[in-house]
């Protein structure tokens, strides 16, 4: 019976987290900044490290079941 949200749960952080690393990429690569009036170094590293929180907790929610 749990296990429908935890699927649920598991594949929207993973689809996020990897979303967000694929554009952090992108952006990277093209010399783009990550985020408007920020330190690009600092943005990069923060954006880099959520999408690894979230694409690591869609992987505990997968493993959960």
């Amino acid at each position: 019976m749990e296990s429908g949200p935890a699927i649920f749960a598991g594949a929207v952080f993973a689809l996020f987290g990897a979303g967000l690393l694929m554009w952090t990429g992108a952006r990277l690569r093209r010399r783009e900044p990550v985020g408007l009036g920020v330190s690009p170094v600092a943005s990069a590293a923060l954006a880099g490290m959520a999408g690894t929180v979230a694409l690591a907790l869609g992987g505990y929610c997968l493993t959960r079941l």
